[in-house]
């Protein structure tokens, strides 16, 4: 009885299991396997407490500046959030709020809510037959969000596509987001775009390439124009969304390319291994460009496969809310043993159910 009628309308995003104790692998987040940068875990070390009595830099300089140097860009291109959803979530309110918004039908599962939560009128425009995203469906006159790579697919578009996107979102005097949270583990990114378009806004998180998800901090590349209207919402909600340390932790890991690059190459060669590994024991694997893969196998369903992996010691996730996917499983990559290990788990369950 005391909700608003928003509140009551509103049907939450649902994260994946964060069990309680460390008894399964755990593959149902898109976690990183690895720990974050030691120069991350020195600063942490270092850090001055006491500075914890004053209020964080509320632009978050330090990071802003760091995350422009690698992305090419100016510091007052960056934003900076409490992870990518917060990011995203203040995009939709700057951009899309009020406005026609349009989607691939398969895609991540929180920008839905955010409309909902933002009174976007919000349209799911069906992915091609086998899960791709066609650009030009997406071009009708009004504002677009897409993952890419996509989530949870795995599947990307390339740039030059998402460049023709851009040119008629610009036409039409719409903003293009582009959701680049696994582009690290793609062999492109629509960075180069930002710089040819004042209307495209690129979203990064810490969480999947810099092992900071505990952290929660990521971030947007755009125009100054854009930022400005990411700053303005930021500005009505809570001017210090990134803490001190987030920032100087999110800052040494940023710098630290080399120890993230490594640990990016270890996932792509485990997420390689496991696509060949399970096309070999008869199960259908999309190409990903991400740090999952997204599985099916004709003789079992999603939930039943789920079930036999939790039974093992694995968490994976299944959707259950769409009718395309539900028979598939998004399998976070771990470390190649633990790749291994579930890849000898899936051919044993699938002996079983012959």
């Amino acid at each position: 009885m005391y909700l608003s009628s928003l509140a009551q309308g509103l049907t939450p995003y649902v994260a994946g299991e964060q069990p309680k104790n460390q008894v399964f692998i755990k593959l149902n987040t898109n976690e990183n396997p690895y720990p974050p940068s030691p120069m991350a875990e020195k600063v942490l070390h270092e850090s001055n407490l006491s500075l914890l009595r004053l209020y964080p830099d509320t632009d978050a300089s330090a990071f802003c500046k760091s995350a422009a140097e690698q992305s090419g860009v100016k510091p007052t291109q960056i934003f900076a959030g409490n992870g990518s959803d917060e990011v995203l979530a203040f995009a939709f309110a700057a951009f899309f709020a009020e406005e026609k918004l349009f989607c691939p039908d398969i895609t991540y599962s929180f920008y839905p809510v955010y409309s909902e939560l933002f009174r976007v009128d919000y349209r799911a425009v069906p992915v091609r037959e086998d899960f791709s995203v066609c650009v030009d469906d997406l071009m009708q006159g009004g504002c677009v969000a897409l993952a890419n790579p996509n989530a949870p697919t795995g599947l990307a578009v390339p740039v030059s596509e998402l460049r023709r996107l851009a040119e008629y979102t610009h036409s039409v005097g719409k903003v293009l987001l582009i959701d680049e949270a696994y582009a690290a583990f793609n062999t492109e990114n629509a960075v180069s775009l930002v710089n040819e378009f004042d209307n495209v806004l690129i979203t990064r998180t810490m969480s999947k390439s810099h092992s900071l998800a505990g952290l929660r901090l990521g971030y947007a590349i755009g125009s100054e124009t854009l930022i400005d209207g990411m700053n303005r919402v930021k500005n009505c909600f809570n001017s210090y969304t990134i803490d001190m340390l987030g920032i100087a932790v999110g800052k040494a890991a940023i710098d630290d390319r080399e120890y993230c690059d490594n640990n990016v190459r270890k996932i792509v060669e485990a997420r390689e291994y496991t696509e060949k590994a399970l096309r070999s024991i008869g199960m259908t694997v999309l190409p990903s460009r991400t740090n999952f893969v997204f599985a099916a196998y004709k003789g079992l369903s999603g939930a039943a496969l789920q079930a036999a992996l939790r039974s093992k010691g694995f968490l994976v996730r299944n959707f259950q809310n769409g009718a395309r996917i539900r028979d598939y499983l998004r399998i976070t990559i771990g470390t190649m043993e633990q790749m291994e290990k579930l890849a000898a788990a899936l051919e044993e369950i699938i002996k079983e159910s012959v």
